[in-house]
């Protein structure tokens, strides 16, 4: 019914956001919690974002294949952040979600990459396409999501 995602430690010397990130897995569950009865309600509602988020996560948690305890969120007080990151193969990887026509390369993604030493960083959004925003960073639409290692 619930996903906690427990913050990722590393010692960067920044301080670090420690509280874990609680997402209620089931979208229509959340929708009608917060009195969201059609499309047009949902499209204006100021949680709009943190919906997506959690529908965009519980879809990349599935494609992904980890546990729960191997599956993290990291992010700064000063507002860099990934929301969901994960070990494999020995490399560091990690999703921002965003909902967004187009999102564009962000100075968070840019911390993300060299505090994490990411191999890759996906950023899910609800479009129709993917495209690359920088040197390991890439837009992959949420339909597209299925096993992370067949993308660059």
């Amino acid at each position: 019914m619930v996903r906690l995602l427990k913050p990722w430690f590393t010692n960067i010397g920044k301080r670090l956001v420690k509280r874990p990130k609680l997402y209620i897995r089931d979208s229509g569950l959340l929708h009608a919690l917060m009195a969201i009865r059609s499309i047009r309600d949902l499209t204006t509602h100021n949680k709009l974002g943190a919906s997506w988020e959690g529908f965009a996560i519980e879809h990349a948690v599935r494609a992904i294949g980890k546990r729960n305890e191997e599956l993290f969120f990291w992010r700064t007080h000063s507002g860099a952040e990934v929301d969901l990151f994960w070990q494999e193969h020995g490399k560091n990887w990690a999703i921002e979600v965003k909902y967004a026509d187009a999102p564009r390369f962000t100075p968070s993604m840019a911390s993300a990459l060299k505090d994490l030493e990411l191999s890759h960083l996906w950023v899910l959004y609800p479009g129709d396409r993917a495209y690359p925003l920088g040197a390991d960073v890439s837009t992959l639409p949420l339909t597209e999501m299925r096993d992370p290692w067949q993308y660059p």
